[in-house]
Parts: structure tokens; sequence; C-alpha cells
């Protein structure tokens, strides 16, 4: 595979951090730009960020010299020196959404951590496991947006990528009728550590804004079809949704109720079996970031643990564990994913291996 300049725009933030963390030692991708808001324009990176740096690894070499670039002034330099950017800024979403698609226009692909472009009805928004056909859907985007080769694709809100993903091959095989999730999500979605977040220690907050209506509509879309020069969303299952934050550094957590349709019940045997065999598109292709086993069942009644589990497989798999039938519905399980892994920065990373991996990043 070809090597590819690469820039985070958002370098600064936890997410973008996570970004920069991740193209150290990546077998195809090279950061080459680093570009944030203007007040941490012109300094090193080193600078901009060492007061506030998150990670637990340190700030890669390869990093800390660069010199961080303004976001938006300097579009132009930035899209000439790279061959995609990865992009996670806290802005307005109108903001957002016109900042990304100058990317675009200047044939600067944008791969997207940010919400704002996620119901754009012609950008995909895709887990490699999940729906990697959506990105089938770009050309009719290039041609709205009047460009050769840019374009924005977006991932899933972080929430999701615990449940969606075991509920996906059932849906597949079976069909899914109605499903309640609840959701326990770490202080790093949130952009903040317990040094930043106090007030998070031996502390849970029944609210996250915005994250209950992203948890029931976004799985809408991902198992949505292209139809023509749009994504048509689909109208199942229901799903409702509560998103608590917990005290949790890293690590999104879900306990999932689901029912199948009338006729169509599978057995906890024929579900494991499932979980355990499923490849998604990214597996088929060994993408550098992709998880062996993408879903990973626990047998064990304490597991998964957030402390013990959110790293597997480099933080890229989905723990599974508890499933066991209801009362009130078919089934009941829980769930564990990394939230700025895979649930972030890390299905990002795998989001744009896979755009690598089928074209959609070849110069014309």
């Amino acid at each position: 595979m070809k090597q590819y300049k690469v820039g985070v725009v958002g370098c600064t933030g936890m997410v973008g951090q996570r970004f920069v963390t991740l193209m150290e030692n990546h077998p195809w991708f090279q950061l080459t730009v680093v570009a944030a808001s203007a007040r941490s324009a012109g300094k090193t990176y080193e600078e901009a960020v060492s007061s506030r740096w998150a990670m637990d690894a340190p700030i890669p070499e390869e990093a800390k010299k660069l010199v961080v670039m303004d976001a938006t002034a300097d579009i132009d330099k930035i899209a000439s020196s790279v061959d995609f950017v990865f992009c996670a800024v806290d802005m307005k979403k109108d903001e957002i959404r016109a900042l990304e698609e100058e990317y675009a226009r200047h044939e600067c692909p944008v791969v997207s951590n940010n919400s704002a472009h996620r119901f754009t009805p012609d950008v995909p928004m895709v887990v490699p496991e999940i729906n990697p056909e959506h990105l089938e859907i770009i050309p009719a985007q290039r041609k709205r947006l009047g460009t050769k080769r840019g374009f924005i694709a977006v991932k899933s809100n972080c929430s999701l990528q615990s449940y969606v993903p075991a509920i996906h091959p059932l849906r597949q095989k079976y069909g899914m009728d109605k499903v309640l999730v609840c959701t326990y999500q770490a202080i790093s979605g949130a952009g903040k550590t317990f040094e930043t977040w106090p007030e998070m220690i031996d502390n849970v907050i029944p609210y996250i804004g915005g994250e209950e209506e992203k948890s029931e509509q976004e799985p809408m879309k991902l198992w949505g079809k292209v139809d023509g020069d749009h994504i048509a969303n689909t109208d199942t299952p229901s799903i409702t949704a509560q998103c608590l934050r917990v005290p949790v550094s890293n690590g999104h957590m879900a306990a999932v109720f689901m029912s199948f349709p009338e006729g169509s019940k599978p057995s906890v045997e024929e579900i494991r079996t499932i979980w355990a065999n499923y490849q998604g598109r990214a597996q088929e292709l060994a993408l550098p970031s992709a998880p062996k086993q993408f879903l990973h069942y626990f047998e064990e009644d304490n597991r998964p643990q957030t402390k013990q589990d959110r790293m597997l497989e480099g933080g890229m798999a989905v723990s599974i564990g508890r499933l066991r039938a209801d009362t009130q519905y078919d089934y009941k399980f829980v769930c564990l994913s990394h939230n700025t892994l895979r649930g972030a920065a890390g299905g990002a990373v795998l989001l744009a291996e896979l755009l690598c991996a089928e074209g959609y990043m070849e110069r014309n």
C-alpha cells in the first residue's frame, strides 16, 4: 500500500490528540500537517498542547516540532500539502459544515469525527464493519460539491459503537423489531479528564446533551440504503435510549434489550455463534487498524469491565457479555467499546484505511 500524507485539523483537542498518537508508526499514513484555531497557530505542536496533553502516551516525536497551522486561514496551504485530513474541531455546527466543505472543494478529502455532516443526505456515515457500501454515494456528493477528488466522510457517534455492532449481524439475519439501550459513557467523550473535571469523581450525571437523539437516530442512517443521490434511512428497529455520564476515564458501556419480529427469534446459542463468526469488510481487507475478532463475547458473569476490557485488540474490538432471556424483551446483554479509539479517532482512522483500500483517496 502506498503512503499517504495526512493532516489533523483540530489537533489540540482530546480527539485530535488521539489522531496524532495513532499516526505514530502507522504503516500507511504519515502525519504531515497539524492545524487548530488561530490562538494555537504558529506554535510548535509541543508548545500548543504541552499544558493540556491528555493521552497516556507521550507526544509523538514526529509531531512535537510540527508548526501548528490555522485550520481556517491556511486551507489552501494545508490542502496542497496532504492527501487528506482528519477533522475534529470544536466549533458551531454550521461553521463545521462550511469548513469541511471548503476543504473538500480544495480537492482535499475529509474524514470527520464531527457530527455536523452526519445527516447530510449525500455524506456517508460509515462503520467499516457495518455499512461500507455507503461509500458508493461519494460520486454523487462530488457532483454536488463540484469536485473531482474532494469529499467528506464521517463516522457515527461514539455511543453507537458499543451496541450497534452487536445488533447489526442479528438484524441482518433475523430482522430486529425494537431495542432499548442505556449507555454509561466515559468523561473523555466530553473531552475531559478527572484533572479537568473533578466534579465527576464519585458522581453520575443522568444527561448528555443531544446524545439520546444521536443514539436513536444515527443507526437509522447506518442501516439505510444508497438511493441515487442520497442515503435513505431505514425505519427499523425502533430504538429508545438513555445516556448517562459516569466517572470512568475511557470506555462506553451499554445495557441493551432487544426483540425480534414474531417468529424469527434465534436461540442464545445461535446469537453467540453469529457474533463469534461475524467478519466485516475491514476484516476481509485486513486493514491495519481492524480488530481480528470484531465482536468478542465474554463467558464470565462480571465481564466486560471498562477498566479491564476497553483496550481489547488495541481498543478497536467490541466486548459483549451477559446475554440472556428477558421478561419484557426477547433478550438482554451488555457491551463495551473504547470511546476515543473504536468510538472516535480509531474508528475514523479505520474509515480512512477503508477509503484508501477502496480507491477513494487516489489522485486523478
